[in-house]
């Protein structure tokens, strides 16, 4: 059964990602990984609860240290691979070749990075000296990745593990306009390297075009013209798994706790669904793309360069184009278990009895629910707002400190 893989760039997405089915997760520390600047990131003293958390869910955590290296950065890395060796994390996701002999050298199990670029048969047999799963090439077609897939099945081609190596491909999430994952266009703009996981996001902004010697500017249909829609690909899923990929990967370890939440939530039951024999039908597969469409993202590509399309399909706007939107308004301050009742402390907007609310935290993951009632001193109030102490019945344990959201439909006119 293929694994099913998850983002983390931070607890509370980790949580969220385990919660809702995530075979493996995938995440990254410090500098040396391709998400260097998110706003959350993990630290190497996190690496042991990191692999307790996965293992205790019977899932495989898997450090990303896919950067380019410096030769500053060798004796980083090689701490960096001791310590998750010692804390028992299940694989390295390496790019660099340096990053692959290091954590052979300590008989960590490697995983080729995107930025690998493997694109072919004879790449994978090369790589498959250092290499147990390999992610193939951004701009495969699903017939190239099948052939692929059946090669390696056919000839044999077995990683350092003696096992033949697996295959793993994105299913969901962002696109870059560099395909292959080699960007200059953050590091020409402002001297941050995207290959050192210190992407601008230059390519995500509008632009003006304007004629230098007359100063006449040209309008553009779309003014993110460099900016993909996100890869879906929930209308040939099952095409995706008769390929005969072993791990498929969701972006997004930039995003929130409750965008992983909800796409390895949809992605999890299309798979087990799969794996039970019973087809995606396309009515349920609207319900999930709805679905998909309230968390963050900027508008879907459903055929991808999988199915041979040219990448055209650009997003309309800089910003999240979810269907749901949340407001933060307070934060629990207690949790009471045997009534079942959370206290909140309201520090901005309202809420009102019949509210939906998305309770984030680092071992709450991302909940939501919704609420008919809140009690501030035992008297019902209707809005609760900034700087009431309010509670309400909740059957989810939440913890204090967990930070609570309003959600709302977005208004689209």
């Amino acid at each position: 059964m293929p694994l099913l893989l998850a983002p983390a760039g931070s607890s509370e997405s980790l949580e969220a990602g385990l919660q809702n089915g995530a075979d493996a997760v995938y995440f990254g520390v410090g500098k040396l990984n391709m998400r260097s600047n998110a706003t959350v990131n993990f630290t190497v003293d996190d690496l042991p609860e990191v692999a307790a958390r996965c293992h205790a869910r019977n899932a495989k955590a898997w450090l990303a240290i896919n950067t380019i290296i410096f030769d500053s950065e060798l004796e980083e890395v090689r701490e960096l691979c001791r310590r998750a060796k010692e804390a028992r994390i299940d694989a390295v996701i390496a790019s660099d070749p340096a990053v692959m002999r290091i954590a052979r050298s300590m008989e960590l199990p490697v995983h080729l990075s995107v930025q690998a670029n493997i694109a072919n048969t004879e790449t994978v047999r090369f790589y498959s000296q250092f290499a147990d799963v390999v992610v193939l090439a951004r701009e495969l077609t699903l017939e190239q990745i099948s052939h692929i897939c059946r090669t390696i099945r056919e000839e044999k081609i077995c990683g350092p593990s003696g096992e033949l190596i697996k295959v793993e491909i994105f299913i969901h999430g962002a696109l870059c306009v560099a395909v292959s994952g080699k960007c200059g266009m953050s590091l020409a703009a402002c001297n941050s390297s995207a290959n050192r996981g210190a992407c601008f996001q230059n390519c995500r902004r509008s632009y003006t075009v304007r004629d230098t010697e007359t100063g006449a500017e040209f309008n553009i249909d779309n003014r993110y013209v460099m900016s993909p829609r996100d890869l879906c690909t929930l209308e040939f899923f099952d095409r995706i798994l008769e390929s005969g990929v072993s791990v498929l990967k969701i972006e997004g370890r930039g995003r929130s706790a409750d965008y992983v939440a909800h796409v390895v939530r949809v992605y999890r039951a299309a798979l087990d669904q799969w794996m039970r024999g019973e087809p995606l039908r396309p009515g349920q597969l609207a319900k999930w793309e709805e679905e998909l469409a309230s968390v963050f993202n900027r508008g879907f590509w459903k055929g991808g360069y999988y199915l041979g399309n040219k990448l055209g399909e650009w997003a309309a706007c800089g910003d999240s184009q979810a269907t749901v939107r949340k407001e933060f308004v307070g934060r629990i301050v207690n949790y009471y278990k045997k009534p079942e009742v959370a206290e909140l402390l309201m520090t901005s907007g309202e809420l009102v009895p019949g509210d939906r609310i998305l309770v984030t935290g680092d071992t709450t993951g991302a909940q939501e629910l919704k609420v008919d009632e809140f009690l501030l001193d035992g008297v019902a109030v209707n809005p609760a707002k900034k700087g009431m102490d309010v509670t309400f019945l909740c059957p989810l344990r939440l913890r204090t400190n967990d930070k609570v959201y309003k959600l709302m439909e977005r208004n689209r006119s």
